[in-house]
């Protein structure tokens, strides 16, 4: 097992906002996490890097029981994180953001650059000067270049053209491909659906369904994924 998640509980501050949520994925695997707007998915995602860590329940990545790690080593451990809203270094040209937190392994410039040819395109320009959707490239290229056992992508696609959207969408099945385990919160179930092997839906910061995309009934999308 890669990743397993057992009955976390986390708070902000004294307010609580994950009641229990359990997932669990193999190596290789690609896991969506859903559900509406404000359910707990980013916040699942922060507790597992320890960002903001569990109060109770246990978390275990690549065998080892992440609850006492500070997030520096919970990153070390082979997690690759592209936050929503992307965070690159502003002041950072594309290169050095790309160099800045790379570790030796299959990923290297010229393959991440392969993968996102705007990358290699723009490598002097400043990442503060790049399109919304450049920025998302440099932000999974970063994430690649710390070559990671699992990439975790937090609504890649948001806010994002049609066309670069299907760049991303491009990118992450050619990741699968690539045996990358894979993450992923986005909200574009049209793209998401087709390239994950489970689901698990949150809902007010619980776990209350997970399966296989194909699972997915109307019912499930009536009455967990719907506006």
């Amino acid at each position: 097992m890669l990743l397993e998640v057992k009955d976390i509980a986390t708070f902000y501050g004294a307010s609580q906002a994950l009641f229990g949520v359990n997932l669990a994925m193999e190596e290789g695997e690609v896991v969506a996490l859903m559900g509406r707007n404000g359910m707990g998915k980013s916040t699942t995602i922060r507790s597992i890097c320890n960002l903001t860590p569990a109060k109770s329940g246990s978390i275990s990545f690549s065998g080892q029981k992440t609850a006492k790690m500070p997030a520096f080593r919970v990153a070390r451990l082979g997690i690759g994180l592209v936050p929503e809203g992307r965070r690159c270094f502003r002041s950072l040209n594309v290169h050095e953001n790309l160099v800045a937190a790379a570790r030796p392994g299959r990923w290297t410039l010229e393959k991440v650059n392969a993968l996102f040819p705007r990358l290699a395109e723009r490598r002097h320009q400043a990442s503060m000067t790049l399109s919304g959707g450049e920025q998302q490239m440099l932000a999974i290229g970063r994430a690649l270049m710390t070559n990671p056992k699992l990439l975790i992508l937090d609504e890649a696609t948001e806010g994002l053209a049609p066309v670069i959207r299907q760049d991303i969408w491009a990118a992450i099945r050619t990741l699968k491909q690539d045996g990358l385990s894979i993450l992923v919160v986005d909200k574009t179930l049209s793209e998401l659906l087709p390239v994950a092997d489970k689901c698990v839906i949150l809902e007010n910061g619980q776990s209350v369904w997970s399966g296989k995309p194909a699972e997915i009934t109307e019912a499930v999308r009536d009455q967990y994924l719907g506006v």
